[in-house]
């Protein structure tokens, strides 16, 4: 770890606040390193040497209503941490932008492992891997079956409308990167709003769950924490599930910037891991065609935004010229997936 300060943390100001907010908790030297793979919010790494801790806040140059999101994030796991959901333990939130310049929270350090590629994985084996996959869809079922009221989260969201809200807001955001044609496209949104169906009891949705936004680790290869909360509301978990069925179809692209865990040998199919889902839940998973296209919709849509950005020339990055040609084959995967059924 390095003791310079990464830029968006000045730990001698944060050194302050925690021996005011949490006396005797910090017992050295605090040392900080920014933590590499976040897309929005930026996470650290800190030490005093003997223990470690996580610091997560908005970009730098952030607009105010990205402040909402570290209010979110520190809400949703302070309020299941006490529940069977693996959560960070939440150590504070700190509204004051005097210390760092953007609200931020702090979080225990929980060590394991993001698997992000097939060959992240290769060393765990096929068992191994197809193990840790299926406890992913275990512990999806587990945080959909937290009760929103017992868990201090019941305005949490509006799960009124919720589907249509998120179709109108994922089209907002295509309109906004709209720079070139992308054949299927629209027919792919306007399929998918005539074709909506109708939610379930709403429960605590992650927004973006998938292998590598939880921490694998231990002897059994346990989850050990959920992370990347920033898009959690409540909602139609069901939309959970079809992100995870959507980042386990194989794309056949072994050097995509988007996570090819699925290409890993022993990972099961989406067909099992829906299956497991609904088994284990009791959900009825039989739209769940919808909900898988609608996640390639949503990927298609962040990935051009991505691209646009990249033709701009306002991001860099390793992987960021590939990023254009992803948006094709998850447009088609989309409409294929609602054909199919």
């Amino acid at each position: 770890m390095s003791p310079d300060h990464p830029p968006g943390l000045d730990l001698d100001r944060l050194r302050v606040l925690l021996d005011r907010e949490r006396p005797g908790l910090v017992t050295g030297p605090l040392s900080g390193r920014l933590i590499e793979g976040g897309r929005s919010n930026l996470t650290y790494a800190v030490s005093d040497g003997a223990a470690r801790w996580v610091v997560r806040r908005p970009p730098l140059g952030h607009v105010l209503a990205t402040a909402h999101d570290m209010r979110r994030e520190h809400r949703v796991i302070s309020a299941l941490h006490p529940t069977d959901v693996p959560v960070p333990r939440p150590v504070l939130l700190c509204e004051d932008e005097q210390v760092l310049g953007a609200p931020f929270y702090v979080m225990e350090f929980v060590e394991g492992t993001p698997f992000r590629t097939a060959e992240q994985l290769a060393p765990l084996g096929p068992e191994r891997t197809r193990a840790a996959v299926l406890n992913l869809v275990d512990t999806l079922v587990g945080l959909h079956a937290v009760d929103p009221a017992e868990a201090g989260l019941a305005d949490f969201g509006r799960p009124d409308g919720f589907l249509d809200r998120q179709l109108r807001r994922w089209a907002k955001q295509l309109d906004a990167s709209r720079n070139r044609d992308l054949a299927g496209i629209d027919e792919l949104h306007a399929t998918l709003g005539r074709e909506l169906p109708r939610s379930p009891a709403p429960t605590v949705v992650h927004g973006d769950y998938r292998l590598d936004n939880v921490l694998i680790g231990g002897e059994d290869d346990e989850i050990r924490a959920i992370l990347d909360w920033e898009m959690s509301t409540l909602g139609d978990p069901l939309t959970d599930l079809g992100l995870l069925a959507m980042y386990s179809s194989p794309l056949g692209m072994p050097d995509s910037p988007v996570s090819t865990t699925a290409q890993a040998p022993g990972h099961p199919a989406p067909a099992e891991l829906i299956e497991r889902y609904a088994t284990r839940s009791g959900r009825d998973v039989s739209g769940v065609a919808w909900y898988t296209a609608f996640a390639w919709f949503k990927l298609a849509v962040i990935l051009e935004g991505i691209h646009y950005r990249y033709t701009l020339g306002q991001t860099v990055g390793r992987g960021f010229d590939r990023i254009g040609d992803l948006v094709p084959v998850f447009i088609e995967h989309g409409l294929t997936t609602l054909q199919k059924g």
